[in-house]
């Protein structure tokens, strides 16, 4: 994967105070994880409720297959040590475990395809078992949220080196490359009359782009590139003054139809991740972007209160408007089912952004440890694994069929022809970028560039 580590340098080297954001997040981050396990699974979300003193506690409810799989993701990229700490002793590989346990009574292919996207970052045993779950799921026609229909494209691109999913990544593709518009909807295959046909959330964009950004990595596709330049170009276009990523797009224009709420996962994981994959992928960086929208979270102007506390240690899910019936929501997405319309202001105006939601959800912190944490070369080595049968996909993927390319890592016996690894000196992490890290050695391809000191940023944040 990516070489992360560089990640955290990138946003030192441009914006210090919000690379130490950064670390004070993945410290909050590595602190909050363990009270939302219980009996080995994740919960739904973790609840603030003020004591007699008025200090927050957190309160775990109910549990959640769906947060459990992207906090794997996310501990994936701790130490071993670290992870166990988290996991009451266990590992990654118990938790996945328990979640392919029972993948056969899941029925959401969005919690199938992070479940086999988790497996194989693994490289875990059950990932075939996964894997046959989510090809029969997929067979559906069903409507699909978009966000489900990028993660079963980024699963399949992580399960590529193990596994043959190839007809089955080629209808994927097709199929998301087919809904977009301006943007992406919330829905894939919605009725006209619905909301959903028209108005896409920015995770739906965010998830895309990271899903085409990684697809043409793994094997050399201009056409998924060119749209995750375009969906990552309209974001930026829109994003708010103070670093705001706004909530709801209009599909159709690109525009904005509801600002708020605006999530802090969406400042400080989604949008970091989803950009710098695609600067990975041979897109461009924009690196201002993911700065502003770390230092909105840092001060945010909607109010007065933190999203950030050290003690006891927690991220606030969002700031919304004051409106507890929800009635700018409904407003924005009616006005913009009859026409493209020239955004959120007015409702802004009449409700007034402000309104703290104190809760914190697993996979805000998983999504943050996977977006910045590098990938450790300590993990357990993938094993190639037989893949299953796979029936016939919808006829809709097209004519289009994936060519095969070496893919870095797989053993000879692939068929797949050798590629060498980065010299070592360019550190455990080195992998090709298409944008110059400082520091690197010459040898890694990039040009060199000069590098003011900087410290080692995980071992900063306590993560080693």
């Amino acid at each position: 994967m990516t070489p992360h580590a560089t990640r955290l340098r990138l946003i030192a080297e441009h914006d210090p105070q919000s690379a130490a954001l950064l670390l004070r997040l993945l410290r909050i981050a590595v602190r909050v994880l363990p009270q939302a396990v219980t009996d080995g699974k994740f919960a739904r979300t973790l609840s603030g409720t003020r004591t007699a003193d008025r200090a927050w506690q957190l309160r775990p409810l109910g549990t959640s297959a769906h947060e459990g799989a992207i906090a794997a993701l996310g501990l994936l990229r701790l130490p071993e040590q670290r992870r166990r700490s988290v996991l009451g002793g266990e590992d990654c590989g118990d938790l996945i475990g328990r979640l392919a346990a029972g993948v056969e009574r899941m029925t959401s292919r969005g919690d199938v395809a992070l479940l086999c996207w988790a497996a194989a970052e693994a490289g875990h045993g059950d990932l075939p078992c996964a894997l046959g779950r989510l090809a029969e799921l997929d067979l559906r026609d069903d409507p699909l949220d978009v966000a489900a229909a990028a993660w079963i494209v980024t699963a399949l691109v992580a399960a590529r080196p193990l596994a043959d999913v190839e007809r089955h990544l080629t209808a994927a593709r097709h199929r998301l490359l087919a809904a977009r518009d301006a943007l992406y909807p919330q829905v894939i295959g919605a009725a006209t009359a619905t909301r959903d046909s028209c108005v896409g959330s920015f995770a739906d964009q965010a998830y895309s782009v990271q899903a085409l950004s990684r697809l043409h990595r793994s094997a050399d596709d201009p056409e998924a590139l060119a749209a995750a330049e375009s969906v990552a170009a309209t974001i930026c276009r829109t994003q708010g003054k103070a670093g705001q990523w706004w909530c709801h797009h209009d599909a159709r224009t690109g525009g904005i139809v509801d600002g708020y709420p605006v999530y802090g996962v969406h400042q400080h994981a989604l949008a970091p991740m989803a950009l710098l994959d695609l600067a990975d992928a041979g897109g461009q960086l924009h690196l201002e972007a993911i700065c502003r929208g770390l230092r909105w979270l840092a001060r945010p102007p909607e109010t007065t209160e933190s999203l950030l506390l050290d003690e006891p240690p927690v991220t606030w899910r969002k700031v919304a408007l004051r409106d507890r019936g929800n009635q700018a929501g409904g407003a924005g997405r009616a006005a913009a089912r009859l026409r493209p319309g020239p955004g959120p202001r007015a409702l802004n105006w009449i409700f007034r952004p402000g309104a703290v939601e104190h809760e914190c959800r697993p996979r805000e912190l998983g999504w943050l440890l996977f977006a910045w944490l590098p990938e450790l070369a300590a993990l357990p080595a993938r094993p190639t694994v037989p893949a299953p049968a796979v029936p016939d996909l919808p006829a809709a993927a097209g004519p289009w069929a994936m060519r095969q390319y070496p893919v870095p890592g797989l053993p000879a016996d692939t068929g797949q022809p050798a590629v060498p690894d980065l010299p070592a000196a360019a550190g455990q992490w080195a992998m090709r970028r298409r944008y110059p890290v400082p520091g690197l050695p010459a040898a890694t391809g990039q040009p060199a560039v000069p590098a003011r000191a900087v410290p080692d940023l995980p071992a900063a944040a306590g993560l080693r």
